[in-house]
């Protein structure tokens, strides 16, 4: 709404919201009865007082106490079931005051809009936060919509008409902190650096590595802070990556979250090498190095987990481009349980590795999972009566059960080098992270001929191309199909959001996208996510497994043999059972796990 059409009607509050007109409207509401209204009369001064004695405890004193939040701390049962939380009592507010109530999403909100409209003083105090404009009126989230003195002078700051909408006070202080604090750190940078164009040479007078996990430590320097808030958002955000990419005059900062790329923040271009140069030196790389990739790691602790995160370095037209991947071992480490495979599947792969020897290829491309596959299968082998012994480039995870080696061309430690070394360290299950030429391919086949289980991940779009794959490298078909067990392709699919996903059916044209041939009048159920704050708009929320099992039988180890083709091969893996990548996909939207697009972009490839 504009703030001139704000005025409240006929039994709503009058401005400002008092205790009393709050409690009067959650009665009206239903979300309190007459007696629960008068024990928060009675309490509730007393109550604010104490809860802004513990704000002041925790270095927030300066953040007022909503009576919002007073009613919350008393937990008062809600009619139906659950607690008369902050959140409803918003949503109750702004039905009163006929706007919408929206759940902030930091990854939506313009933090240049936030801070050229308002101050953090004004807009701490008073509870607003510009989100971004929207159809010429400025979007102001606002905890009270009834304070018409603060949105008609917002209107007159943004010069612009402002349509209200209802957030939690805390949302709001939240985002507020986040975006002022961090370009409170970007402009103390930009004078700490000099003007734009200035060399920075070494900025190891800006590092200080704490001796602890964290590798960040918490003074008041501003390129630390900015990049401390930079890893920590990252990690709180559920993101798989972060991007930092020098442009001509700024420098983008990106998430990659469920696969998808999010642009968060812009850093004045004076400040990109700065940032660049802290996460190197607290990646150990040459920060005078500015020409050539270079790759390294970080210790973080998160949520009392140790969080390993990979540095890649590129030399760029406008500067160095840092990305930096988390492994989250709560993501990394999962249960074979929890990948997302079909019990029949699930069995397969268990039966795989109980073997004592023999050939495991894991498929697919770059991001589809293929590490956390086998990290959780070589967890579910490894006891301390086994010696589980990987070859990686670089190593993802430091695991404690296992014996890690990473590549190191310049120091002659490929694949192939190691993998000969390894043979003579009495290895149980070797992991190899590449098979990539083909002395890598033999010397795998070799060690799995002599009695070792091997794992390898193979880059090809399905299990049966996996076959053609290995015999390119090098390897004889004979000896693949004496070894090889089996070959597990796999692709990460979004999942429906379960909070807003409504149920509906397939046209006959995406049926027939499908190839599925539906009699007429026949229905195919799915589901479809509308949309919600949860999902950030999307419909889509987190992401699962979805795999393509072929085990190697009597059969189709003849036809490896014989020289069958890729197509030859998914033909007689159906024929044994195998799910191709895309009946897996049909079953999980069959299932209401993901959606009819998320099918399609995933298993366009799949021609079986």
């Amino acid at each position: 709404m504009s703030h001139d059409a704000s005025r409240t009607n006929a039994g709503t509050p009058s401005p400002p919201l008092t205790l009393d007109a709050l409690l009067d409207l959650l009665v009206q509401a239903g979300l309190l009865d007459h007696r629960a209204k008068v024990d928060a009369q009675m309490k509730g001064t007393n109550q604010r007082k104490r809860l802004e004695r513990e704000r002041e405890r925790n270095g927030a004193g300066d953040v007022p106490v909503t009576w919002a939040e007073v009613i919350a701390s008393f937990r008062l049962p809600a009619p139906g079931k659950g607690q008369v939380s902050e959140a409803r009592i918003q949503q109750a507010v702004a039905a009163a005051a006929g706007v919408a109530f929206v759940t902030i999403d930091p990854l939506r909100i313009d933090p240049k809009t936030v801070s050229d409209t308002v101050s953090f003083a004004y807009a701490r105090r008073n509870r607003v936060l510009p989100l971004g404009f929207e159809d010429g009126h400025l979007m102001l989230a606002v905890d009270d919509p009834f304070a018409h003195e603060v949105i008609a002078t917002m209107a007159v700051r943004a010069a612009c008409p402002i349509r209200v909408v209802v957030a939690q006070a805390a949302d709001i202080q939240r985002v507020l902190d986040e975006v002022f604090r961090f370009r409170a750190s970007m402009k103390g940078a930009i004078e700490e650096l000099g003007e734009a164009g200035t060399d920075f040479g070494n900025l190891e007078q800006l590092v200080h590595i704490s001796a602890g996990p964290q590798g960040v430590d918490s003074d008041d320097r501003h390129v630390v802070h900015a990049v401390d808030f930079l890893l920590r958002y990252a990690l709180d955000q559920r993101a798989s990556d972060l991007h930092i990419e020098p442009k001509r005059d700024v420098s983008h900062v990106r998430l990659r979250i469920d696969g998808v790329l999010h642009k968060v923040q812009e850093l004045p271009g004076v400040v990109h090498k700065a940032v660049v140069s802290r996460i190197k030196t607290l990646a150990r790389l040459d920060i005078s190095e500015k020409r050539r990739p270079q790759d390294g790691r970080i210790k973080l602790a998160h949520n009392d987990d140790e969080v390993e995160l990979r540095i890649s370095t590129l030399p760029t037209a406008f500067g160095e481009k840092a990305v930096i991947r988390f492994f989250d071992p709560q993501v990394l480490f999962q249960s074979l349980d929890n990948l997302g495979l079909f019990a029949a599947e699930l069995e397969q792969l268990r039966s795989f590795i109980r073997r004592p020897n023999g050939l495991i290829l894991v498929t697919g491309p770059t991001g589809s999972g293929k590490t956390t596959t086998l990290y959780s299968a070589l967890r579910a082998v490894a006891s301390p009566m086994v010696n589980v012994c990987t070859i990686e480039d670089p190593i993802e995870m430091v695991v404690e059960q296992f014996n890690q080696t990473a590549v190191n061309p310049r120091l002659g430690l490929t694949f192939e080098s190691l993998l000969r070394t390894l043979l003579r360290q009495d290895p149980d299950v070797i992991m190899v992270g590449e098979v990539r030429d083909g002395e890598t391919a033999r010397n795998a086949i070799q060690a799995a001929l002599t009695g070792h289980l091997v794992l390898a991940t193979v880059h090809t779009n399905d299990a049966p191309s996996t076959i053609g794959r290995m015999i390119d490298l090098g390897a004889e078909p004979f000896m693949l199909a004496t070894t090889l067990i089996g070959v597990v392709a796999q692709r990460l699919l979004r999942k429906v959001c379960l909070h807003c996903r409504k149920e509906t059916v397939l046209t006959p044209e995406q049926a027939g996208a499908l190839g599925l041939e539906l009699r007429k009048g026949e229905k195919f159920p799915v589901y479809a996510g509308t949309g919600c704050p949860r999902c950030r708009g999307i419909g889509l929320k987190g992401r699962l497994g979805v795999f393509e099992v072929m085990p190697v039988g009597e059969k189709l180890r003849k036809a490896i043999v014989d020289g069958a083709d890729a197509m030859e091969l998914g033909r007689q893996a159906q024929r044994d059972g195998m799910l191709t990548l895309r009946q897996a996909s049909i079953k999980k939207l069959a299932l209401g796990i993901t959606s009819f697009d998320e099918v399609l972009r995933v298993t366009v490839e799949s021609g079986f």
